[in-house]
């Protein structure tokens, strides 16, 4: 699978073959283009390096900021003035763009250095990079975990140069630059330097070794240089009194001679980024070539843990590149928080939460339990230092956590590890912070008047709040997940019982039809609220453009009018953006799996293709990879609830290394697709040999590794159609009939709270279920709340 993947997909403007049939009715209003880069990168490593443009949000390429449409560009063709280290990958408007210490060869003087030199040839394998520059100079770069190594061939010249400098950080574009606070910088010997840079109030440091006998090692300041100097120290850099530092290797070079630099980083200060350049790349020198061939080991097992069976390279290609875009982030440095002293996991770019709580966490969960656990320790360690659990969390202290975007989407991701069962985590602990979680920002407003604004993160509270419940009965507190299952119910104050859709509100990336078929836990009464299933169907043909005609996408900076005529159409993103990126799979819970294989076909086969271009819209720290993962494979996460809904896959076969075994999807009837061609539909499925009626597998079915055979045919037929293939919904007692249920009036949801009926009996010694269940208020220490009948809240019970 290595030799197929292309670390370019995504780096360029979306050029995909003319949509065709409903892939032609979606519309994009989301930046059109993958904002990728090629760098070399390790698995879920901290390191990252690339040819530095300054363009937008990588760094690399040629391209400006773009909120949507077509982006500009902000060089012809793509350059490089040097080679940093720390990229997003597939990001947006992150606001944090990294890209320190950049590494410059040079045949030029210090004076030129911030130029930039067109990229002549370019090759990039996972953990691998190289450009050639038209200076004649060629560069090489590969990570480790924790480290970076460069070797650079030089043309022949008097004066070559490799120039570190310390003071650069961010993009090249209006209010992209990233100014240091405070900095320092030594010469410990002849080829070894060291140094901090504090930015983003985090301190980085860095252990410098260079493999140049011959040549001469300086500091500079300004584009001058210090002979003799040995130590640069800055107290307090401000944007005014910046001037470019660092330091400086120059001597003589011949045709092909190879100069090697090697860095070590860590957030922990200069002993610890020796130590991590050590374990990472043993004594030098000359080292490149071993790290090169352990990083891309290391790659070669990561992406040999799904197999595909194609004929077609481009398939095959695509695929691979998904799977490699998928592993790339969060950012994992063990024992190297810079923002509170105790060892233990630590993690940056979880950019964000609302991108890859979906899809790309729960592909992490089933490749490596273990990544997922150490993951879901570094997030509650997180919310305990810090107070919350971020919605996007970058290497930078305080700031922006995205929490317009939505809100507790990390207790998704906590209860899908607390179902299957993952060791490693103390729950009792995990419970307190989800709790005090679900009241922070918009849930005061939830729990004061039954719903929040923007109306989307109702949505989201009410299903945290069931997540939670999950982890409250499985460390026995079955009061407080009465509580909780209850307040779960007023997901139902999010819809306007009139259209069956969303109330008015403003929606983060999207509109109301974006948000109001995602997949809840009480899906049976979210088709309720539409007024049962034809309705429901009814509107979900409309959303995905069945009847409807092609439309056209935005161009270059598209105005107001052109973006307000397209959201107006209330249709599907097709993966251009996240929103709606699991509404496809809505159709398995109405008994119409067969719409799902057609609009998931159409966006495998559409809207992913090879090349620069070859993404449709923003990756996002793999968010839109690893739903092409899972959709290829014929399976889909049901976040938070430890289900997969099961689809027609794209492949003849596939198998999934996990843990507990491995995880095959056989097909029968299979036919080779290709885009725009027929869809093909589910007949039958057996798993493990037993014929499997219903659409969706428990977690610990897949999980526990099995054979998953599917039999396809040319046209719809009846399997999934039945109530009982159907995936479960949690629905509350009060409204288990098909009937569509009251909403609860704002001003009264306090007072009204429906019933919750669980998956079995309540217990003799269980706490009866009160009608009015006192809200949880915040004090001083987290409490256990338990019903009570009175007007004033009381709290009883243990802290958890």
């Amino acid at each position: 699978m290595i030799d197929r993947v292309d670390p370019f997909i995504g780096t360029d403007v979306t050029r995909l073959p003319e949509p065709t049939g409903l892939a032609a009715t979606w519309w994009w209003p989301k930046p059109q283009i993958g904002n990728t880069h090629p760098g070399a990168t390790y698995p879920l490593g901290m390191v990252s390096a690339c040819a530095y443009s300054g363009a937008y949000p990588t760094g690399y390429g040629r391209y400006d900021l773009s909120l949507e449409g077509v982006p500009s560009t902000i060089h012809d063709t793509n350059l490089a003035s040097g080679f940093t280290h720390f990229q997003q990958s597939g990001t947006g408007a992150i606001r944090k763009y990294y890209n320190y210490f950049r590494v410059t060869p040079m045949v030029e003087p210090l004076d030129v250095l911030g130029r930039s030199w067109d990229i002549t040839e370019e090759e990039a394998t996972p953990g691998y990079y190289s450009a050639t520059l038209d200076s004649g100079v060629t560069a090489e770069i590969t990570v480790g975990p924790k480290s970076a190594v460069h070797r650079y061939t030089f043309p022949r010249h008097s004066n070559a140069r490799i120039v570190i400098d310390f003071s650069l950080g961010g993009l090249a574009i209006p209010y992209g630059r990233t100014i240091p606070l405070r900095a320092h910088l030594e010469t410990i010997e002849p080829g070894v330097a060291s140094g901090v840079v504090v930015a983003e109030g985090a301190p980085i440091a860095v252990h410098i070794e260079c493999d140049t006998p011959q040549w001469r090692q300086m500091l500079w300041y300004d584009r001058r240089l210090m002979p003799g100097g040995t130590r640069l120290d800055f107290d307090h850099i401000r944007p005014t009194t910046l001037r470019p530092f660092g330091l400086m290797w120059a001597g003589p070079s011949e045709p092909g001679q190879t100069i090697e630099l090697r860095i070590g980083f860590s957030f922990r200060g200069v002993e610890q980024a020796e130590r991590n350049l050590r374990h990472d790349c043993g004594p030098g020198p000359a080292r490149f070539e071993a790290r090169r061939d352990r990083t891309q080991k290391t790659w070669r097992k990561q992406l040999k843990t799904i197999v595909v069976d194609t004929p077609s390279h481009d398939r095959k290609t695509v695929f691979s590149t998904a799977l490699y875009h998928s592993l790339i982030k969060p950012n994992f440095a063990a024992d190297e928080s810079p923002f509170w002293p105790a060892d233990g996991p630590f993690a940056y770019d979880i950019s964000t939460m609302w991108d890859i709580y979906r899809t790309q966490l729960p592909l992490l969960t089933a490749l490596h339990p273990e990544k997922a656990v150490e993951l879901a320790n570094a997030l509650l360690t997180i919310c305990e230092e810090e107070g919350n659990f971020p919605i996007g969390y970058r290497l930078a202290r305080g700031g922006d956590r995205f929490s317009r975007q939505g809100s507790a989407l990390a207790h998704t991701f906590l209860a899908d590890l607390c179902e299957l069962g993952l060791p490693g985590i103390d729950w009792d602990w995990a419970l307190v912070h989800m709790s005090d979680d679900l009241r922070r920002t918009y849930g005061e407003e939830f729990l004061l008047r039954g719903e929040a604004h923007p109306i989307s993160h109702t949505l989201d509270i009410a299903f945290g709040y069931w997540c939670t419940a999950k982890v409250a009965r499985h460390v026995g507190d079955k009061a407080l997940a009465q509580q909780f299952e209850a307040l779960a119910e007023r997901w139902i104050n999010a819809y306007d019982p009139a259209s069956g859709l969303l109330k008015d509100s403003t929606y983060y990336e999207g509109s109301r039809y974006n948000y109001s078929f995602r997949l809840q836990h009480d899906m049976a009464g979210r088709i309720a609220v539409s007024g049962g299933a034809e309705r429901f169907l009814a509107q979900l043909d409309e959303f995905f453009g069945y009847g409807a005609e092609p439309v056209t996408q935005p161009g270059n900076k598209p105005g107001p009018e052109e973006l307000l005529a397209g959201y107006t159409l209330g249709r599907f993103e097709g993966l251009n953006n996240e929103p709606d990126m699991d509404a496809p799979w809505a159709y398995h819970y109405a008994g119409r799996p067969d719409r799902t294989a057609e609009i998931v076909h159409n966006v495998v086969h559409q809207q992913f293709g090879t090349g620069r271009g070859g993404l449709p819209g923003n990756d996002d720290s793999g968010g839109l990879s690893s739903w092409f993962v899972w959709a290829s494979l014929g399976l889909f996460p049901v976040a938070g609830q430890n289900i997969l809904l099961v689809n027609a896959p794209s492949f003849r076969e596939s198998t999934m290394a996990l843990e507990a075994g491995d995880f095959t999807v056989r097909t029968r009837g299979f036919v080779e697709p290709v885009p725009g061609g027929p869809v093909q539909y589910v007949q039958s499925v057996t798993l493990n040999g037993e014929p499997l009626e219903r659409t969706w597998l428990h977690g610990h079915e897949f999980h526990g590794g099995g054979e998953l055979v599917v039999t396809l045919g040319a046209e719809p037929s009846r399997w999934g159609t039945e109530a009982s293939a159907l995936p479960p919904s949690s629905r509350p007692a009060a409204h288990a009939s098909t009937t569509v249920p009251a909403l609860a009036e704002p001003a009264a949801v306090t007072q009204s709270i429906p019933l919750v009926e669980l998956d079995s009996e309540p217990d003799d010694d269980e706490v009866p279920h009160a009608a009015n269940p006192t809200i949880i208020t915040d004090s001083g220490s987290p409490t256990r709340t338990l019903p009570t009948t009175g007007d004033e809240p009381s709290t009883t019970g243990d802290t958890p």
